[in-house]
């Protein structure tokens, strides 16, 4: 199995950060699991910020996943 599958935690900031970017509540972070949910909520409030300082969506996903440009 890939490591960006196995790891619970990035991928609950990056699932987070997305939520961020699309503006959807907080309140989804009851979803994940409960040792990942600090991750979730720190990618969804630097996804809000992101949002606010009118980065798109395509370059916030670039920027969670870590991918240069």
């Amino acid at each position: 199995m890939k490591k960006q599958k196995r790891d619970l935690h990035q991928r609950a900031y990056v699932r987070g950060y997305r939520a961020g970017m699309a503006g959807r509540s907080k309140a989804l972070s009851e979803q994940c699991h409960a040792s990942a949910r600090p991750d979730w909520l720190a990618g969804w409030r630097e996804g809000r910020t992101d949002m606010w300082d009118g980065l798109t969506p395509v370059d916030g996903t670039y920027k969670a996943a870590g991918f240069s440009q």
